[in-house]
């Protein structure tokens, strides 16, 4: 049970930074650098998964064995794609098909509501695809070159190795 929470701790610690990130760049971009709201957007959204692959990868999933290249990274992006596509999905359901066109409504659904649906999503992809625990297939960085035993391994520290997190 503590592993989980260190799971989830360290997970959420990485998405803070970068939802940090995300709202920084943009906001300058979007200012000073003079960029069109879409450009910036864009922009902001690679550097802030950029950051939370890192720290994901060097925190919070630092003792799973990952595939070498850009896989990862391309799935990683993937998903957070998802979780951004589910909190527009939210905002657009409240503010066109029921109509709440408030400044608070739109807050509530793509900020709260759909924020917190996104995160769900991406936690969850990011647990089941990306950083995978237990035995690496061949090609793997630290695998034996194939499946041993059938077992794969969990994330609550059963098998798998100690689940990392900034904390412990």
């Amino acid at each position: 049970m503590v592993a989980g929470r260190r799971e989830l701790l360290g997970f959420a610690s990485v998405g803070l930074l970068a939802w940090a990130v995300d709202l920084g760049l943009f906001t300058c971009l979007r200012g000073p650098a003079g960029l069109g709201p879409l450009t910036a957007k864009a922009l902001s959204f690679v550097a802030a998964c950029s950051v939370a692959y890192a720290g994901n990868a060097l925190g919070t999933y630092r003792h799973v064995r990952r595939p070498r290249g850009l896989r990862p990274c391309a799935v990683f992006f993937a998903v957070n794609a998802a979780g951004a596509a589910v909190q527009l999905l939210c905002l657009v359901v409240s503010h066109y098909g029921l109509g709440l066109a408030s400044q608070r409504a739109d807050t509530v659904s793509g900020a709260g509501v759909g924020m917190f649906l996104g995160t769900i999503l991406r936690f969850w992809g990011t647990r089941t695809l990306v950083f995978r625990s237990g035995t690496a297939p061949a090609g793997c960085v630290g695998g034996s070159g194939g499946r041993s035993g059938g077992r794969t391994g969990s994330y609550n520290g059963t098998s798998g190795g100690r689940v990392g997190s900034w904390t412990g």
